[in-house]
């Protein structure tokens, strides 16, 4: 998970971390939401304990915003993967550094 977070990180690098940039250039988007999408798939591989050991994560949202990727392509809402990829991937991605290593 910890590589995808990386990889949302060095997309907003590469593209200046515009949300204007993001709108218009479909190929800085997907390349968000196909990592948005390998993490809320490597969820599935979490156990039910492990994901109740850190509550603080919202494991549900992270599965939720897997399936928008992967099943409703064509309506998702640009400016909801802007809010995930720009507020919620770091705090996951300092969780992968701390506890999954």
């Amino acid at each position: 998970m910890g590589k995808y977070c990386g990889e949302i990180a060095d997309a907003h690098t590469a593209s200046h971390k515009s949300y204007d940039i993001f709108a218009s250039n479909s190929v800085y988007r997907n390349a968000v939401c196909l990592c948005l999408l390998q993490i809320g798939e490597l969820v599935n591989y979490l156990s039910e304990d492990f994901k109740s050991t850190y509550p603080q994560i919202p494991w549900q949202a992270i599965r939720g915003m897997r399936n928008v990727v992967a099943h409703e392509y064509g309506k998702i809402d640009t400016a909801t993967v802007w809010e995930t990829a720009e507020n919620g991937v770091q705090e996951l991605q300092e969780f992968c550094r701390q506890v999954l290593g």
